[in-house]
C-alpha cells in the first residue's frame, strides 16, 4: 500500500504545480486536464511498479524491460510532449516519420511540465537552472521540431537567468498571448 500512495502523492503533487503554472500564464483548461491519463490503469499500476521517487518511474521500466509501456500509452495522449508531434512526412523515404511544429500553447504547457519535474524529483535541490541543464543532458536523442526547440531552449534559458517569475510572464506574453516585442532598429524608438 505504500508505494500505491507515495506514487498518488506523487503525480498529484506534479499535476498541482503544472495546473497552478497553467493558471498563471492564462491556460485553465491544459491546467486542469494536464496528466489526466497517468490515473488510468496502464500509467497508474506501471508507475507504482517501477516507482522509487527520485526519478520518473518510467526510466526504471525502461531500463528493466528495455522501453516503457506506460510511457508509450502517456506520449500519445498528452500534446504537451514534443514526442505527440510526429507524423509521417512526404520528403524522405516512404514512412518516414518526422517532428512537426509544436503549437505555442502546449510548447507553454511543456515548459511547466519540466519545471514542475525538476521540482518533484529534486526537492530542495531544485534551482531555475535544473529545467535548462535537465533537457541539456537529453538534447540529443530528442526528435523535436527546430523551431518548437528554439523556443523552449529559449524559455529555458530564460528561466536559468532571470528566474520563474518573469519567465511565467514571457511564457504568458509570447506563447499563450501571441504577443512578441517588435524591434525597430533605432534604439528602441518607433520609426514615425
Amino acid at each position: 500500500m505504500g508505494r500505491i500512495w507515495k506514487h498518488f502523492k506523487t503525480i498529484t503533487y506534479h499535476k498541482y504545480l503544472v495546473g497552478r503554472g497553467c493558471f498563471q500564464v492564462g491556460l485553465y483548461r491544459q491546467g486542469l486536464l494536464h496528466d489526466l491519463s497517468k490515473y488510468s490503469p496502464s500509467e497508474f499500476w506501471t508507475g507504482v511498479k517501477y516507482y522509487q521517487g527520485t526519478r520518473s518511474p518510467n526510466d526504471t521500466e525502461r531500463e528493466t524491460c528495455g522501453y516503457s509501456t506506460a510511457w508509450m500509452h502517456h506520449k500519445g495522449r498528452n500534446k504537451h510532449h514534443y514526442e505527440y508531434w510526429n507524423d509521417y512526412t512526404l520528403q524522405g523515404p516512404p514512412g518516414t516519420v518526422a517532428p512537426v511544429p509544436m503549437p505555442d500553447r502546449y510548447i507553454a504547457e511543456m515548459i511547466l511540465d519540466r519545471i514542475a519535474a525538476c521540482k518533484v524529483y529534486q526537492g530542495k535541490n531544485y534551482t531555475d537552472a535544473s529545467p535548462y541543464l535537465y533537457y541539456k543532458r537529453g538534447e540529443m536523442r530528442m526528435p523535436m521540431h527546430p523551431e518548437t526547440k528554439r523556443k523552449l531552449e529559449r524559455m529555458l534559458k530564460l528561466l536559468a537567468r532571470e528566474g520563474e517569475k518573469k519567465t511565467l510572464m514571457r511564457i504568458r506574453r509570447e506563447l499563450v498571448q501571441g504577443k512578441t516585442k517588435k524591434r525597430t532598429g533605432t534604439g528602441g524608438r518607433k520609426r514615425a
